[in-house]
């Protein structure tokens, strides 16, 4: 693992670090670039405006390894506030909800989260539109592939999310590329051990490219999430071998990130997903994504640095 990339992690759970980072006058202008906003208006606002330029989205109401049931309750009040807001809006046919299963209840009781996420599912449904489970930690994966098998009994459309830095996961892709199922591959943010996934990038990467050819064989609907231009390329070229059309399968990059790639796919025919996030419980979030491309903490280290 990058050296750096592993500081960051690091960062992400140190307290200290949390406090000096959160009250930094700079913080707020560098979440502003990840982040969408703290209030459900805000992220409601933002979807508008990615729709305007031919995007659709797929929310985050940002929290996750929640071991308070209160928590876990105002959580799905948020989504079901968000869902109908989207709905009153007229954009349930260009947004979905992300949700993690730690942040309703998964460390808690796996029957909990799962009646919290269907709770979210029946919303989505009421309003039109679709929920993506993501995928956390490799501690949760056999638990949340539980839910997601249970949820997909009652609603088959709620879609699942693979990264490909995971030994398991090829396996994974291959046993969920039915018809109907909705996949979202992505590399993976989370500090793993050895063990259970790949160290290095080169490997997460070949990891991905096998999976990408797994889900574009499949009968499913892939949902590849990337920034990396090489990997675009692919994904396209691979697409065009399996016979894939522009709105067979779709590309997904986070909010923030590479506007104008994503603006230029759209452009070409393609869907564009842009993963939105928002709320206060942003600092883990951006930890994460920094740790993904320690190249974005340079402006920010700098500023901090000199804050006063």
């Amino acid at each position: 693992m990058n050296p750096l990339r592993s500081i960051i992690l690091a960062a992400a759970k140190n307290g200290a670090i949390r406090t000096a980072v959160a009250t930094a006058p700079v913080s707020r202008d560098v979440v502003r670039r990840f982040v969408a906003g703290e209030t459900t208006a805000e992220a409601v606002a933002v979807t508008r405006r990615l729709a305007e330029d031919g995007l659709t989205a797929t929310l985050d109401y940002l929290g996750e390894d929640t071991t308070d049931a209160a928590l876990a309750e105002a959580t799905v009040l948020a989504y079901e506030e968000l869902l109908s807001a989207l709905h009153d809006q007229g954009l349930s046919d260009r947004a979905e909800v992300s949700v993690k299963l730690t942040a309703v209840g998964q460390l808690l009781d796996e029957e909990l989260a799962l009646a919290n996420a269907r709770r979210i599912c029946r919303a989505a449904e009421a309003a039109g539109t679709t929920v993506t489970l993501d995928m956390e930690d490799h501690t949760t994966t056999d638990s949340t592939l539980r839910i997601l098998a249970e949820l997909r009994s009652t609603w088959p459309w709620v879609g699942a999310v693979l990264q490909s830095y995971l030994h398991r996961t090829l396996d994974d892709a291959r046993a969920l590329a039915s018809s109907g199922s909705r996949v979202r591959l992505c590399k993976g943010a989370y500090a793993e051990p050895e063990s259970v996934a790949f160290d290095a990038g080169q490997e997460t990467d070949l990891s991905y490219v096998r999976c990408v050819n797994a889900l574009l064989a499949g009968d499913g609907y892939p949902m590849f999430a990337t920034h990396d231009p090489r990997l675009v390329r692919i994904i396209t070229e691979r697409a065009e071998a399996h016979g894939r059309k522009p709105g067979s399968f779709e590309f997904q990059m986070l909010y923030g990130i590479r506007p104008e790639e994503q603006r230029r796919l759209a452009q070409l025919g393609h869907t564009v997903r842009v993963y939105v996030p928002y709320g206060g419980e942003w600092y883990g979030y951006l930890m994460r994504r920094l740790a993904e491309r320690p190249a974005n903490t340079t402006f920010f280290l700098r500023a901090l640095a000199t804050r006063n």
